[in-house]
């Protein structure tokens, strides 16, 4: 292909791969200096991950980020044009049908044939894998109980729903019991309970199959809810990565906003005092109380401003976002870019 530059392996430390095996202790998935470039633009510009096995990894960024070239890549969809990648423990590039036989994508545009019934595409997606008639059926019927299709199964799959069209291609991901798979932006325009169903099927795949999974997403509250860790592309390159949590608190403080009427400077002195408290600013009838935690500070806060009888209309805490963390590396916003259903 003429967008397929030339691979060049990097030195590869240790004893991560390839192997004829995958060692109990050797991560899923490792890259060293992953790059992708189509012409003169360089989509992903040096990546490095280590995703332990029995991990949920967020990759999350906006649109053009380089998230889903990633994980073609990863899938041996593209060839790397240069740095190296390591999945289940076969290199991307020198052994792709090791890498295949032992992983599930789910992709954005999901490669459904409308006049075929989910039971059909199943059982077709397992003979292709090289499964027997007696192991078609039976995982057929094991990813059916755990991919919730219903009836719809025996119908044909121009006649799903979005949402149904999403779970059918992840069920046909998982007929082969993949060690590790790879969801690209999987609920995309999807409906809130339709992408609520998505959620819990990764939950469960995760806690009941132990099974290794990538998930792309732009959405803020996806790699909060599912992901252990997350990792945030800007511009090609991973600017941050680490667990969510760990992520928003290293932006130091969570804040408590409190709107009140009219304005009382004794109020405002005794909230200052609190031991809790490390700043509080005012401005027309909004305070903004700064504390290393919001959630316990709030109680001794609603306490003191109820003792000055300053009126107040509303207290909420505010903790740090991914979004924030996203704004303060790069200066831009998820959101902004359009991440939020």
């Amino acid at each position: 292909m003429a967008d397929v530059l030339e691979y060049r392996p990097r030195e590869w430390p240790g004893d991560v791969g390839p192997a004829p095996g995958w060692s109990s202790g050797a991560p899923a998935i490792v890259t060293t200096g992953l790059v992708r470039r189509f012409g003169t633009v360089t989509a992903v510009d040096g990546i490095d991950l280590a995703i332990g096995r029995g991990e949920i990894y967020g990759f999350l960024g906006p649109n053009g980020a380089g998230k889903s070239t990633v994980l073609r890549m990863l899938c041996t969809l593209l060839r790397p044009s240069a740095g190296r990648a390591v999945v289940a423990g076969h290199d991307v590039v020198a052994e792709p049908q090791e890498v295949r036989l032992r992983i599930g994508a789910a992709l954005q545009e999901a490669a459904l044939d409308d006049r075929q019934t989910g039971r059909e595409l199943l059982a077709l997606q397992g003979r292709l894998y090289g499964l027997g008639p007696g192991q078609v059926r039976r995982r057929v019927t094991e990813v059916l109980d755990l991919v919730d299709i219903g009836a719809a199964v025996d119908r044909r799959i121009g006649t799903y729903s979005g949402g149904m069209k999403r779970r059918v291609d992840l069920a046909a991901a998982l007929v082969h019991n993949p060690e590790i798979l790879f969801l690209d932006e999987p609920t995309t325009g999807l409906d809130p309970s339709s992408r609520a169903d998505v959620w819990t099927e990764v939950r469960r795949l995760n806690a009941e199959q132990g099974m290794t999974i990538f998930l792309t997403t732009q959405y803020l509250e996806e790699a909060d809810a599912l992901a252990g860790r997350v990792g945030i592309l800007s511009g090609g390159r991973l600017v941050a990565e680490g667990p969510p949590a760990a992520l928003k608190r290293s932006l130091g403080l969570d804040t408590i906003v409190v709107e009140a009427e009219g304005e009382d400077p004794d109020a405002l002195e005794s909230l200052r005092r609190l031991p809790a408290v490390a700043d509080v600013r005012a401005d027309d009838g909004t305070i903004v109380i700064a504390t290393a935690d919001g959630s316990a500070a709030l109680n001794s806060v609603a306490v003191r401003l109820s003792a000055s009888g300053l009126a107040v209309r509303s207290i909420v805490v505010r903790t740090p976002t991914l979004d924030d963390v996203f704004r303060e590396l790069t200066g831009s916003t998820l959101e902004r870019d359009g991440a939020r259903p």
